[in-house]
């Protein structure tokens, strides 16, 4: 990012609380931008029931102070509904069904850029966040690029917008190291120079993953079976709070356990004393919806991911399924269309694997992210 691409153009700036908007904030300003603010409030309820402790009125107070240091004036919009429609129920739906959902994902693709946008975002020019990632352009089309910070780079949350969400999108620190970050909060005294990250779903604040999930779906108990000699060995409270490959929280003793598989319809829970079992690792795994960000094509030979984790993997991509183009022509790997199936083959077998992560796309220096599809089952 730089004065000139912000130069006569109006911006929006999504204001959430935290250090890294704050900072995104100051480095706008600092570049002559006299951005609008925006406090998106949600909640998980659709009626914006604030039962839970979601840590909002201290979010929206630190974003006031931040506005007003900088003398930017501060919107609160609410996308209560928003959430819950399109975000909540996506959850819901996919862990009910036995899938590994990704809500943060969602909420970048239909509520940051999405439901704000529907409401407020269509009056700017450019909409900013506090997002860890980076934009190059060439040939006049706009990439999706890394942070050179690979602990807190985000591309993979952002890998589901949409290629007008990603033409209007600007990272003022995708540039900057946290440390960075952190300390240029601290030289210009901004009141969460030293908060926390958040560390639960994407604008929930302190709400935990399970409670989210059990305060809509409630508890079904069900056996945990050794899947190695079909012994019961405990209890789970509902397969919807468990995903392959977990190993942490399953109440075990003598471990470490693994989740192995999870059987629907006998509502089991199979575990592993290691990685031995073939399922535990999988070298290929197919991907479909995917979704381009840029161009609809993809290099043979790529890096990936399926989780929010530093580290990348290598492999090549192919088509599974063909899915014909706007254009008539039949989709491929460098001729595809959203939509599309292809199959993954890992260069390293790869522990836990789930349905419904996405699988994130980049070329093969994991710099430019293509796109990302869901993992099936």
């Amino acid at each position: 990012m730089n004065s000139e691409e912000l130069s006569g153009k109006r911006v929006a700036l999504l204001l959430s609380g935290g250090v890294d908007s704050a900072v995104a904030l100051y480095e706008l300003v600092r570049q002559g931008c006299q951005p609008d603010c925006f406090y998106i409030r949600i909640a998980p309820e659709a009626a914006g029931n604030d039962t839970w402790d979601c840590a909002a009125e201290e979010d929206l107070e630190m974003a006031t102070a931040v506005a007003s240091k900088y003398g930017c004036r501060l919107e609160v919009v609410d996308c209560h509904r928003e959430y819950w429609d399109r975000v909540t129920r996506y959850t819901m739906e996919s862990v009910k069904a036995g899938r590994t959902p990704n809500p943060d994902v969602m909420c970048n693709q239909l509520i940051k850029f999405g439901a704000f946008h529907e409401k407020r975002g269509h009056d700017y020019d450019l909409i900013a966040t506090g997002h860890y990632a980076q934009t190059e352009t060439e040939g006049g089309r706009k990439w999706l690029t890394t942070s050179p910070d690979p602990v807190k780079d985000q591309t993979d949350f952002l890998a589901q917008i949409h290629d007008w969400q990603l033409a209007k999108a600007v990272f003022p620190i995708g540039h900057m190291m946290k440390e960075e970050v952190r300390a240029i909060a601290e030289r210009e005294h901004l009141v969460n120079a030293h908060r926390k990250d958040s560390q639960g779903i994407c604008f929930l604040g302190k709400i935990n993953y399970n409670d989210y999930v059990r305060r809509y779906l409630g508890e079904q108990p069900g056996p945990i079976v050794e899947r190695d000699t079909g012994r019961t060995i405990g209890e789970h409270r509902g397969l919807w709070f468990h995903t392959i490959g977990q190993r942490k929280g399953l109440g075990l003793g003598g471990g470490p356990w693994f989740v192995i598989a999870k059987d629907m319809e006998r509502n089991t829970l199979y575990v592993s004393h290691g990685y031995d079992p073939a399922e535990a690792y999988r070298s290929e795994f197919a991907i479909r919806n995917f979704h381009f960000l840029t161009v609809n094509e993809l290099p043979e030979v790529i890096t990936f991911k399926i989780r929010h984790t530093p580290e990348f993997h290598r492999g090549r991509i192919e088509v599974r399924r063909a899915f014909s183009s706007p254009s008539g022509r039949s989709g491929g790997v460098a001729d595809g269309a959203s939509g599309g199936c292809f199959l993954v083959r890992s260069d390293d077998p790869i522990h836990g694997v789930a349905p419904g992560q996405f699988c994130v796309v980049y070329d093969s220096e994991h710099h430019r992210c293509f796109g990302s599809g869901e993992i099936k089952s």
